[in-house]
């Protein structure tokens, strides 16, 4: 389904999703990032990538798995299982869409959690392509995408300036699309090959390249033991800023936390967590396999290139440039590929 809607009809579109809780990226504390779009307010898709990935709309970096207490001795449990409303995100960027996929996987493959799922299938993503690279840290072709790419967006947009090209890829996005259909226009052929020239420019951007994709996996395999994890890790801080940013960085911790006196109520609570963290690998006889900062770095970038790879068949990177261009050490995946790629 493919229809054409006029910038200024946008917000129209929008009020046609009454039923649902519609976010999209808006401008604050110097960052763009989601928010929850309130009735008659604008919508502003104008933006570079937002902050923080839509990850977060399936996998909230907080949730209560369920609370528990102890009445009269006997242990009672109450579940949590989240029932959200249909939750429709504007302004994908097509990195954060080709996210999706990798964490569908992730959350399916040997287990499905009810919880991730319980949100992801009430979850609408309405992408948002790349007229133009917005970071010079993107190399989002460099790992198999495209600044169009429709990989785990239910809608793509394209913006031709006055207007924007609709396309609906899944039925979740058919579906929205014919909510707002006195909303649209028709497909013509002069907008479908002006769609076509925005994205071959889009494509003709130079973009930072990481070699050969396919040559990467053995190349991080046969430099396990080197001293370059130790040297390109030298001036790490364990922030995590660059897998809590991450489109598809997924590990998490299980707590329970307990409140009254005698600790007779509680939560059980799952969080982000993170490799690059001392404690992550640590373990209760105290060795930790994963100690210094080499070890840890090796970890992300194997994840990403070899072990997602083995296990899943494809790199678990999506070239939105986030770890680059937030990391205030200035640690560059692409730069550390290169170097062990070159080794």
């Amino acid at each position: 389904m493919e229809k054409i809607l006029s910038q200024e009809k946008l917000r129209e579109w929008v009020d046609t999703l009454d039923d649902c809780e519609v976010h999209a990226p808006a401008f604050a504390d110097s960052v763009w990032n989601y928010a929850r779009v309130d009735a008659g307010a604008d919508i502003d898709l104008s933006h570079s990538n937002t902050i923080r990935s839509v990850k977060e709309f399936a996998f909230p970096q907080r949730e209560v798995f369920f609370r528990f207490e102890t009445k009269d001795g006997v242990p009672l449990l109450t579940s949590t299982l989240p029932n959200p409303k249909p939750t429709v995100v504007f302004g994908v960027r097509p990195c954060d869409g080709r996210g999706m996929p990798r964490n569908d996987t992730v959350f399916s493959k040997e287990f499905e959690d009810p919880y991730y799922w319980a949100r992801r299938e009430k979850l609408t993503l309405v992408g948002l392509a790349c007229n133009e690279p917005h970071s010079p840290n993107c190399f989002c072709q460099s790992v198999g995408g495209s600044p169009h790419s429709e990989e785990g967006l239910d809608i793509l947009m394209t913006d031709l300036g006055d207007r924007f090209h609709v396309k609906g890829i899944t039925a979740k996005g058919v579906e929205i699309m014919e909510r707002g259909r006195n909303t649209f226009d028709e497909v013509h052929d002069g907008d479908l090959a002006e769609v076509e020239k925005v994205h071959d420019a889009s494509r003709s951007h130079p973009q930072r390249p990481i070699g050969d994709l396919d040559a990467i996996p053995e190349a991080i395999r046969s430099h396990f033991d080197s001293p370059l994890w130790d040297e390109m890790a030298q001036h790490c801080i364990g922030c995590g800023i660059c897998t809590f940013l991450c489109p598809t960085c997924h590990c998490f911790d299980i707590n329970d936390e307990v409140a009254g006196p005698n600790a007779d109520k509680g939560e059980r609570v799952r969080t982000w967590d993170n490799c690059q963290f001392p404690d992550f690998t640590m373990h209760t006889s105290g060795h930790n396999p994963r100690g210094d900062l080499g070890s840890r770095l090796r970890q992300r970038v194997s994840h990403k290139f070899l072990y997602f790879v083995e296990n899943h068949e494809t790199q678990q990177c999506t070239g939105c440039g986030r770890c680059i261009s937030e990391c205030p050490v200035g640690i560059d995946i692409v730069a550390v590929l290169e170097r062990v790629d070159q080794a």
